[in-house]
């Protein structure tokens, strides 16, 4: 009977799974300027079959290295549409990434501590939103904290088998996103630095240079120093160091950002213990608290940057939940938080496309759902103990669903181009949120040009 169930609850967690990352991918239209310039960037590499160079609007654009525009133009090669094209290949690694993620954890450590990791995974608010959008941080965070996973056997053995694995996946997560990956992979190395020298052998090298290499001498060698120039200089160095690209925030903005990432299961933060006799523990805080503060000393800024970090600390929470003596207990905070997210529906679209001030927070239902939801995490403490990690993981999901639902249409109106494309079929984008603009172009399949810059000749835009 035992193993039904276990089969069973596999079965329904599989299905929910399936339908938080696969099943609303088109209810909403492209939202942010990013995610429509780097699907139109994959959507032109399909159109004209030259892979190396991306190119917005005809003009070669450097920001981002390749591989989510080769996803994006996988996706318009078989013909997916314009939203569905660009999201569905970062959703189906997502989910990919979620199940590599649960195995490996099983070999390392035990079934339990996998769940619990993987499911905190799927169903924090950050891994979801950014499995639903089309943008270089979701790809980034797969790979890297792939190479993470591949290089515990040795952190903890001495075992060189994976590491040729590891080192491949530390190469795909410097195709999605540049230098960074290998920044936050040295605490990796400084773990096991009496062993360093395995990750220079041959098998280890050419799994690196084959994943990570050839896009970038090839797109150096198309377009000469200004590649060189403004991918590294600008958008790699630039970052770290130079105000110019507008996204400076205070040295403490990532103590909020990563509560967000982690919604609702950042209260377990306080259930994480370090373990001196454990490399691989060892290794994983060195990780997150050097990712942390790496970031959190760069000038620019965005909640997006610190995603990499988030899978690891899921396993660190994993790994204290599992030695807590109540497991119930630590469960009332995450059962509290959920009960915002009627709330939070009710205000995110505005607050996306306008800004938090923006939104009117009703809080006298904060309050009422906040006391509610806490009672119930404090009746699962008291009457589901063991269990109550399971069913508030279950409900997570469930209650996750439910918004996603609810919201997504919300969303598609307030904070997407494509409701005013499909209604209106600009010839300009007159007055347009940068945001909207890009996305407007994006759905055109032009740029649109600024409505004040127009002859008097009206401009026919091709349906």
């Amino acid at each position: 009977m035992s193993s039904v169930i276990r089969r069973a609850g596999i079965l329904c967690a599989c299905a929910l799974t399936a339908a938080l990352y696969l099943g609303q991918l088109t209810t909403m239209g492209l939202v942010g300027p990013d995610e429509p310039r780097y699907a139109a960037i994959g959507r032109a590499m399909a159109q004209s079959g030259d892979w190396i160079t991306p190119r917005l609007w005809g003009r070669a654009w450097f920001e981002k290295p390749a591989l989510l525009y080769w996803m994006t133009a996988g996706g318009y090669r078989l013909e997916l549409g314009p939203d569905l094209a660009p999201r569905l290949p970062v959703a189906l690694l997502s989910v990919g990434f979620l199940a590599f993620f649960w195995w490996r954890l099983r070999i390392e450590w035990n079934a339990r501590i996998a769940t619990y990791a993987t499911a905190m995974l799927a169903t924090s608010g950050g891994w979801l939103a950014y499995s639903h959008v089309a943008v270089t941080d979701l790809p980034l965070s797969a790979f890297f904290a792939a190479a993470v996973l591949l290089s515990l056997p040795w952190l903890a053995r001495g075992e060189r088998t994976t590491l040729t694995a590891a080192a491949g996946c530390l190469g795909l997560a410097v195709l999605a996103k540049g230098l960074v990956p290998l920044v936050l992979f040295t605490p990796v190395c400084a773990v096991g630095w009496r062993r360093a020298r395995d990750w220079v052998r041959p098998l280890p090298l050419l799994a690196f240079a084959v994943c990570a290499l050839p896009w970038y001498v090839l797109c150096a060698a198309a377009n000469g120093p200004e590649f060189l120039k403004i991918f590294f200089l600008e958008h790699q160095l630039g970052r770290f160091s130079s105000s110019a690209l507008q996204h400076v925030q205070p040295w403490w903005f990532y103590i909020p950002s990563m509560m967000l990432l982690l919604f609702p299961w950042f209260p377990l933060l306080f259930v994480v213990r370090g373990d001196k006799a454990d490399p691989r523990i060892r290794a994983l805080l060195a990780v997150v608290v050097f990712g942390f503060l790496f970031f959190s000393a760069s000038v620019n800024k965005l909640p997006s940057y610190v995603l990499p970090l988030t899978p690891v600390v899921c396993i660190l929470m994993a790994t204290g939940l599992s030695r807590v003596a109540r497991p119930g207990l630590a469960m009332v905070g995450p059962v509290t938080l959920l009960g915002l997210l009627p709330v939070i529906a009710q205000i995110l679209p505005v607050a996306l496309a306008h800004g938090l001030r923006a939104a009117n927070i009703p809080w006298s239902q904060v309050t009422v759902a906040l006391v509610l939801s806490g009672l119930l995490g404090c009746g699962l403490a008291v009457y589901a103990r063991r269990l109550a990690p399971a069913i508030v993981m279950a409900m997570a999901g469930i209650i996750f669903m439910c918004f996603q639902i609810n919201s997504f249409p919300a969303l598609d109106q307030a904070a997407s181009a494509r409701p005013v494309w499909l209604r209106e079929h600009p010839a300009c984008a007159e007055n347009r949120a940068r945001a909207i603009a890009y996305g407007l172009s994006y759905y055109a399949g032009m740029e649109l040009p600024n409505c004040l810059t127009l002859d008097r000749d009206p401009i026919r835009v091709v349906r």
